[in-house]
């Protein structure tokens, strides 16, 4: 809903943008099916949905990438349909990515008018391309310099950059799609602000988000989509989890649940002793057995990816010795690391876990093409493919087949593939860094049951997650790491959200803790 200048909410108007009946098919998948939905003039809608629920495929016919099999579209009122996005931006429809679309090397004003740039006589002119973007980003109230390059600007900063590059040209709709995957507090209150200044009577916000508290605080209306498919459009406040998540998903999922029996104890996969790097870890110690899920907690920039990143290999260590099995690793990259049976699921699995640009097939067995090599160096084509189809089907992983490009499954199929690829490896030990990213709830509660699956063969399990009711769900114990230590190692059981806080904002009291 609209804002005034008294901070009253002013109720939505006519339609700002209306779909009516849009289909989208593409080989061996029907992504939309007759889909309806209205965007009204002054509110902010949040569209919620599983992966693969037809969310990306229905904002890419909007912003001109795709074209619809069917459907028509009106915004204010005119028929309206994009031929690209080029001309989606010029008609006044905006779209944030998830991923981020922009040139590090460049400064802030030359990546918000990239291709617009003012101009005297045949020359590019500097000077009023720095004019125009310091009027631009006082109007929006954004705190950036346009001679920043990129590349030095922190994620939430970066995200500025986008949202000021779609705003200048002069956007009635603006689509953004998890704009808070990667922001801290202060940052999501900055986002939330700009958006609430941005609508007026005359524009909106779509706003993608698989974080269910966000909606009450800057949505008016929530449109579920499920299996490319129109479910039902909530008031906000009537939009509660224990509604919505059943429309979403189409079955009931309990959010509280906790790891059932005690952790198992005296059988140690993994011990780290004295683990310090030279910027931020410090004498950091734990233990995590054969069938044990230890959840870490902590803030931002505790140290939780850093740690992971030191065990195996990817980032320097200064000191520590790191045992699998009892015995001293000597782990220097992460190949060490899969030698000894350790793997590291990034939290950015679209850089460092998959290869998008290539099949599920060639993922799953990427760590492991050395055991596939016959006695004559020619690859074992017929292994590759009988393994990577019993991973598909043993991790339940949605795809038309083997072959089909790892770009084109869902956030939670793409962790799936990452998983088998270290099963396949023979991986004892799994670091798990925010497994469930950008992944919606329904997969969640696939990649949560994987996780327990994994443990109950005897895996032991390392989770890093920001999310506390998933390190409480998943964990048999908890350490809470502040500033590079671990301060605290909780059993689930006497676990809290408040208590987990408590340590992960102070050092304990009796100095390092060992997990």
């Amino acid at each position: 809903m609209t804002h005034t200048d008294e901070g009253r909410r002013v109720p939505p108007t006519a339609p700002l943008l209306r779909i009516v009946g849009a289909s989208k098919s593409f080989p061996g998948v029907r992504a939309l099916d007759d889909v309806h939905m209205e965007l009204l003039a002054g509110e902010v809608l949040a569209l919620v949905g599983e992966n693969g629920a037809g969310k990306s495929t229905l904002m890419k016919l909007l912003s001109g990438v795709y074209q619809p099999d069917s459907g028509d579209f009106f915004l204010g009122g005119e028929p309206f349909s994009p031929s690209n996005p080029r001309h989606a931006m010029e008609l006044g429809i905006s779209i944030i990515h998830q991923e981020l679309n922009l040139m590090p090397d460049l400064t802030v004003a030359q990546n918000i008018f990239i291709g617009r740039e003012p101009r005297k006589g045949l020359w590019l002119s500097e000077r009023a391309l720095l004019a125009k973007t310091r009027d631009l980003i006082s109007r929006l109230g954004l705190p950036l310099n346009p001679s920043t390059l990129v590349g030095d600007l922190t994620v939430a900063g970066q995200q500025m950059v986008e949202i000021a590059k779609a705003l200048s040209y002069n956007a009635r709709v603006l689509i953004m799609d998890e704009p808070t995957a990667a922001l801290n507090e202060a940052e999501v209150a900055t986002l939330f602000d700009l958006i609430r200044r941005f609508v007026t009577p005359t524009t909106g916000v779509i706003y993608i988000s698989h974080r269910m508290h966000e909606l009450p605080v800057i949505s008016d209306r929530v449109t579920v989509l499920r299996d490319g498919k129109y479910v039902d459009t909530l008031l906000t406040p009537e939009a509660k989890p224990a509604r919505l998540i059943p429309l979403m998903v189409g079955r009931v999922i309990d959010a509280d649940q906790r790891p059932s029996g005690a952790a198992p104890q005296s059988d140690p996969a993994l011990e780290v002793d004295g683990l310090s790097t030279r910027h931020l870890l410090r004498d950091v110690s734990f233990t995590v057995n054969k069938g044990e899920v230890l959840g870490f907690a902590g803030l931002m920039g505790a140290g939780r990816t850093e740690l992971a990143r030191a065990i195996v290999g990817a980032d320097k260590r200064e000191s520590g010795v790191i045992k699998v099995h009892g015995r001293v690793a000597s782990i220097a990259n992460p190949a060490d690391a899969a030698r000894y049976g350790v793997g590291y699921l990034s939290e950015d699995r679209k850089r460092f876990g998959v290869v998008l640009g290539r099949s599920v097939r060639d993922n799953i067995v990427l760590a492991s093409l050395r055991e596939y090599v016959n006695k004559l160096g020619f690859m074992r084509e017929q292994d590759i493919s009988r393994d990577a189809k019993a991973s598909v089907k043993a991790l339940s992983i949605r795809t038309p087949g083997i072959n089909q490009l790892v770009q084109n499954l869902s956030g939670g199929n793409q962790q799936k593939v990452v998983v088998a690829k270290w099963l396949v490896r023979d991986c004892d030990v799994l670091i798990f860094d925010e497994p469930t990213r950008g992944i919606d709830i329904g997969a969640k509660d696939e990649i949560y049951a994987l996780l327990h699956q994994l443990a109950a063969q005897g895996k032991a399990i390392v989770m890093i997650s920001s999310e506390l009711p998933e390190v409480l769900r998943m964990s048999h114990r908890i350490a809470v790491m502040c500033e590079g230590r671990i301060t605290a190692v909780l059993a689930n059981e006497e676990a809290t959200q408040e208590n987990i806080m408590e340590y992960a904002t102070r050092f304990s009291a009796e100095g390092l803790v060992r997990a």
